[in-house]
């Protein structure tokens, strides 16, 4: 993070600080998604079986680890490379391709989470966007609530990896506020900074119509690409090509969980999702008794999906005792975690977890969440099908962009009050 000090702003009140040591997580399913790749038409037995598999593990933990789940490793392992590349860049080049508040893809260092600046940096992104399977005969809608947009920049020089840039070079593609695609360092996690860097980028989306207009105050969703990095954007492009496939999968499948027919989701990501993608980049740090990664939180989208490699350090907070465990890495698999919105369209049936990322004082560590997010203009509210006189509706409806904006805006800042959350809109 370009001699990041360790202040005050990253430093975790006492009872939120992480101990010496975390046992590792005993219990958290393991799911193998090859009877779904393999399924054909007439195996719904076996799909059902799998789906029942994923709803007791959201039911039960809020997370999951899947293996044998399709998305090429060769995939992985070019954005993996890409990631590190991008973080070996120089301050000043990583600061290029800065986000900001009205345009939150790039590069940050200044994220906070509950109000504390996290140790990390991270480059934020949007991958292309595709309709649902099933739902590709036509060309989706390319404006959303938040107004999604994106520019490309063209690389010149051949085969590096973005977390290896000279920190100038990844502060050259920083995000801002009003730009939030790209480098960053500085996010906050309940007001404590998380001591990380991480890339933020949407996916590759159609261009908008020439007569778009951008509203006052909306969010753009514009990738900002570092000009040295050739390869960075067809890299992520195509994993997040690949998870997205896989987080249709699931969607499926938690559908099929909660007795729905499969697609019953996809309306929500047919036009205009908010996915994202985020490349994190944890550097050692000097005091991990102290900060925090990434400090306690929900999720607040429908699905994440995580790729991190074997240093380790996610923590979640287990329902049972309330004790914090920690996931242990499993080769060539992904993390999948509920989110809040699939703990409301579910009437609490799925919870989401409460989960963390410690630091080490040796190691950095890297990882790659796709925040598999709906449009915009999503209302957030239980379905009707969960919903009955003996189970009444335990959430009133929000507005899925104006609660994704206000919270990607507050990664920005430490504030005086609690970020928005679903508890908010809890009845009474």
């Amino acid at each position: 993070m370009g001699g990041l000090s360790m202040d005050q702003a990253f430093v975790q009140a006492p009872e939120h600080r992480p101990k010496a040591s975390v046992a590792e997580a005993d219990g958290i399913p393991v799911i193998d998604l090859s009877p779904l790749l393999a399924a054909g038409d007439g195996d719904a037995d076996g799909v059902d079986a799998l789906a029942a598999e994923v709803g007791r593990a959201s039911r039960d933990w809020g997370f999951f680890v899947v293996v044998r789940h399709g998305v090429p490793a060769e995939a992985v392992a070019r954005a993996a490379e890409a990631q590190r590349a991008f973080f070996a860049l120089p301050p000043e080049r990583r600061a290029a391709v800065a986000r900001s508040e009205a345009a939150p893809m790039g590069y940050y260092a200044s994220d906070h989470t509950q109000n504390v600046r996290d140790w990390k940096e991270a480059f934020d992104l949007v991958p292309r966007r595709h309709p649902p399977p099933r739902a590709r005969t036509g060309a989706s809608s390319w404006w959303c609530a938040t107004a999604c947009r994106r520019r490309w920049w063209r690389g010149r020089r051949r085969r590096r990896a973005f977390f290896a840039l000279p920190p100038e070079r990844r502060a050259a593609v920083a995000r801002s506020e009003a730009a939030p695609m790209g480098y960053y360092a500085s996010e906050h996690t309940k007001n404590v900074r998380d001591w990380k860097e991480v890339f933020d980028l949407v996916p590759r989306q159609t261009p908008p119509p020439p007569t778009t207009a951008v509203a006052d105050g909306d969010l753009v969703f514009d990738n900002k690409w570092p000009d040295d990095l050739p390869g960075f954007r067809e890299a992520m492009e195509e994993y997040g090509e690949a998870v997205e496939e896989l987080a249709f999968k699931l969607l499926e499948l938690i559908a099929r969980s909660l007795g729905l027919r499969p697609d019953r989701l996809h309306g929500f990501f047919k036009d205009d999702q908010t996915t994202f993608i985020r490349l994190n980049h944890y550097p050692p740090c000097p005091s991990p008794d102290l900060a925090l990664g990434v400090g306690r939180h929900k999720d607040a989208g429908a699905l994440t999906v995580l790729y991190q490699d074997d240093v380790g350090g996610l923590d979640v907070r287990r329902r049972s005792d309330g004790e914090w465990v920690r996931v242990r890495p499993v080769p060539h698999s992904f993390i999948i975690n509920v989110g809040d919105i699939i703990q409301v369209w579910s009437n609490d049936r799925y919870e989401s977890a409460e989960h963390r990322v410690a630091v080490n004082v040796e190691k950095e560590r890297f990882s790659i969440p796709f925040f598999f997010n709906p449009a915009g203009h999503t209302m957030v509210e239980p379905l009707e099908e969960v919903v009955s006189d003996e189970s009444p509706a335990r959430y009133n409806p929000y507005n899925w962009g104006e609660f994704f904006s206000t919270r990607k805006n507050s990664n920005f800042k430490k504030l005086d009050v609690e970020n928005v959350q679903i508890t908010h809109f809890r009845k009474n």
